[in-house]
């Protein structure tokens, strides 16, 4: 089922990308990052209650707390920069920098979370690499 998931999230991001770019002419990037926020945060929100999850806010620890708030404000920082270089750039050459995130996410999750890289894994990270920059050049 998570496959299910991540595949949707991939076909999601392509339509954000492609929708913002569309929408992001004649806009300053930081305005068009706020409004796609709270439009985010409707939708989060909205699940939420939906899904009657609510009530567990009081069961997340200290920890978690930091932690989710640490990522909230590296989500804020990665859509500012994004929202500018799309702005900024072509959403063909933009959208492949931005997904080297994919590497980046493996080399930290092995160095901060001891999760394993695998052959299969460095040899992904090199082909991303190698595929990005003949996409930009």
């Amino acid at each position: 089922m998570w496959l299910l998931f991540a595949v949707l999230s991939a076909v999601f991001a392509a339509l954000t990308s492609i929708l913002a770019k569309i929408g992001i002419e004649g806009v300053n990037s930081n305005l068009a990052t706020a409004l796609r926020t709270v439009v985010v945060l409707a939708m989060a929100w909205g699940m939420v209650f939906i899904t009657g999850v609510q009530n567990g806010i009081k069961d997340i620890n200290t920890r978690s707390w930091v932690f989710l708030i640490l990522s909230g404000l590296a989500t804020g920082a990665s859509w500012l920069c994004y929202y500018k270089a799309l702005q900024m750039g072509e959403a063909s050459k933009v959208v492949p920098v931005d997904k080297l995130s994919v590497v980046i996410t493996l080399i930290l999750a092995f160095v901060f979370l001891h999760e394993q890289m695998d052959s299969k894994s460095v040899v992904g990270c090199i082909l991303i690499g190698a595929g990005t920059l003949l996409m930009v050049l």
